[in-house]
Formats: C-alpha cells, structure tokens, sequence
C-alpha cells in the first residue's frame, strides 16, 4: 500500500492528464520546463520534480482589425508617391453681398446728386442791411418768382408767351412758414397796394422792380412783422424745365381758360399739363375777370405743391434719369440767398410737398377787397399766429383760397 505522502508516479498513464507525457511528442498544451541548474530549490537539476506548468496565456480583449492606410498614386513606373491632387474651389455666388453693394453705391449717388447740383445754384444777397425784425421760432422761406425776360430767347419768348417786356417784377410772391404746428403756403397778390420804403404805398411787386431781393424782403419784414429767413426766387425757363422732369403735374381749372398773351387754352376739370401749360396757368389773371390777380395767386400755390409732390415721388427716387434731370432742372432754376445751404433748401422742397392737403395751410394774404387792400384785423392775427410760430391757431376764417373773409364771398 503506498504512503500518503508521497504521489503518483509521474509516468503513470493515469495521472498523464495532470503531469503530461514525457517527450516532444506529447499532445497536451502544458508541458514540462526542466529549470536550469542552480534555479532548483534545494533539489538537482535531474529531478523530475523540478518541472513547473507555464500558466495558459489568456486572449488580448477585443480590437477592430488593423486598417492599413489608404494607398496612394504612384508617378510613373518608378513607384514613388505624390499627395493627391486638390482641385481649386469654384467662387460661390453671394446675391446678399453684392445686393449691399449696390445699395451702398445707390445711397451715394441719392447723397451725391443734389450736393453737386446745389453747387451750380446761384446765390443772392437778398437781406437788407437796415433794422429787421428779431429772431422767430420757425423757419420762413420768401418764395419769388421773377418774370424776368433776360435770359430767354426770342423763340422761347414767343413759346412761353412772355412778351418782349424789360426790366423785372415778381409775378409770384409766397410765404412759406415751416415750424410746430402745419407748414403754411400763404400768396401775398403782386397788385397787394403796401408800403415800400422810401417809394411810397405802391403794389408790393414794385418793390423788386425798385430795389430787387433786399427791397422786397425789407418790405415784406416791414408790412408783415414776420422774418424771413431764406430767399428762393424761380426763374421762367427754369420752372418750365423743372415741371417737364418731374413728368408732367396736374392741374384742376374750375372753368374752361382760354389766354393767348399766357399760350393758354386748357378745358375745365383736372388734367396733366406740361412745363409751358403749367406756366400759363400759373400765370394767367385774364380768365378770371372777377378776382384776377386773386385766382392767378390761388393758380401758383397749385402749381406749386404739386410740383413738390412729383419732386419727392418715389418714381422719381428710382429712376436715376429723372432724379438727375429734377435736381440739375431745379439748379438751373432756383436762386437762393446767402446762407441757404442744401439742408434748409431740403427742407423747403419737403414743407412744400406737405403744404397743401391735410398736411398743410394754403392761403391767400387775409384782404378786404378785390383792389387787394390788405384786412388791417384778420392780416394782424395772421402774421402774429406765424410770428408765434402758432399754424395751429389760424382758423379757417383766416386762411381762405382768396384771402377774403368767408363772411364777404358767402
């Protein structure tokens, strides 16, 4: 009976699952490792106890297959590599960015354009030199138009209808108040009979044929108490080339008007009228046997506003041709007086756009009769409401189309 202490026989074919077989035929995945002389413990080299089982290796974990990397070109039959070849990138369209770009280049020329006409006006010295009324809120443009024949032609004499008169009056006298309250577009009648200084009571027109500008203003700042702060005088030809570039205006005569000395032959009922149409209507006091001067001043406030209105259509902001021609037309035609600068030109262009309507005030010179002697009372209160700068408070008994009271036409 063997003892407990010792084991199995290593070659005892029983127990060869444990100690493998001998030899380097065995089929097992263990095998016997003979240490090297002196690694023993305590026992020789040749002991067949001395083996020792390499422990089985354990898998590495998981890991995705190794990519090789990508091959590249070869040049030629040499095998050597270049880099792939990179295509340049098409320019991509970018309809924001060059849309901006227009629109800077439109902003400067809607800037540009009236700065370079405003440097072709004329300027004037239309302020007198003697004591004037003091400083007023509000602004008040003296709006002239001058029937000058001197820089006309024959032909454009014998066109318009002018006559071969020399010298100058005004045929046109307005006063257009811009403040607080309503812009106001009020006629002063060129047969308005008035003070002139230093010519006796005369009609106010003579002022200018006396004295020009700084006369008429200085007789319009004594007679009225009102400062005016800017003057703008309109010539013939030009007004007639104004009213061509903006298109044609509108006019509503109330009645058929025939004038041959004014080239006048237009129907009743509103109706476009070209530059020269327009000048004779705005000039024409024959038709109107009754009022005269009266509706020939109602006429020009018309005329007037409505050329405002077609100057500051959107049409004409659009349509580069136009916006030239309006701006270069009105350079041509328009005087102003020393210190009249692009931004109070500006204005005034706008407050007559806005003077007629509801927006606005359009009034004849409050007078007492048809001999155009002015009304001492309703005048009075008038010129304080815009002396106070106070549009607001003129009633309609005093801004009325003729400058009649309404208790006299009924």
């Amino acid at each position: 009976m063997a003892d407990r202490g010792q084991g199995p026989e290593p070659g005892t074919p029983e127990y060869d699952w444990l100690y493998g077989k001998r030899g380097p035929a065995a089929d097992d995945a263990t095998q016997m490792i003979r240490p090297d002389a002196g690694q023993g413990s305590g026992q020789g080299s040749g002991s067949p106890d001395s083996t020792r089982v390499m422990p089985a290796t354990r898998p590495a974990p998981h890991q995705p297959p190794h990519q090789p990397p990508p091959a590249t070109r070869t040049s030629g039959s040499g095998g050597g590599s270049r880099p792939p070849r990179r295509f340049g990138r098409r320019p991509r369209f970018r309809p924001f960015r060059w849309l901006g770009l227009l629109l800077l280049l439109w902003l400067i020329f809607l800037v540009a354009v009236p700065i370079f006409a405003f440097s072709q006006i004329s300027t004037v010295e239309a302020f007198p030199d003697a004591e004037r009324p003091d400083e007023q809120d509000g602004t008040t443009y003296l709006v002239v138009g001058s029937d000058s024949r001197e820089d006309l032609s024959e032909e454009q004499r014998k066109e318009l209808g002018t006559g071969g008169a020399s010298g100058q009056r005004t045929d046109t006298i307005m006063l257009l108040h811009v403040g607080s309250g309503p812009n106001l577009l009020m006629s002063i009648p060129r047969d308005s009979i008035v003070d002139i200084p230093g010519n006796g009571t005369q009609k106010v027109n003579a002022a200018y044929a006396f004295g020009g500008p700084k006369l008429l203003v200085r007789t319009i700042e004594q007679n009225t108490g009102i400062r005016v702060d800017h003057y703008v005088e309109i010539g013939f030809g030009g007004f007639v080339d104004v009213v061509d570039a903006v298109g044609g205006i509108e006019i509503c005569p109330e009645k058929k008007m025939v004038d041959k000395q004014a080239n006048l032959d237009v129907a009743k009922g509103c109706q476009e009228a070209d530059g020269v149409t327009a000048l004779g209507y705005a000039r024409s006091r024959k038709t109107d046997a009754q009022y005269g001067d009266i509706t020939r001043a109602r006429h020009q406030r018309e005329v007037v506003s409505e050329i405002g209105r077609k100057a500051v259509s959107p049409w004409t902001v659009i349509n580069p041709f136009r916006y030239w021609s309006v701006n270069m037309a009105g350079a041509r035609t328009v005087d102003v007086s020393e210190g009249t600068g692009p931004i109070a030109l500006g204005r005034f262009a706008w407050a007559m756009t806005r003077a007629n309507g509801e927006n606005g005030l359009t009034c004849g010179v409050p007078i007492r009769d048809l001999a155009v002697n002015w009304d001492e009372e309703r005048s009075q209160q008038m010129f304080e409401r815009i002396i106070d700068d106070d549009t607001d408070g003129i009633g309609k008994d005093l801004c009325t189309p003729t400058g009649l009271s309404k208790s006299v036409t009924g």
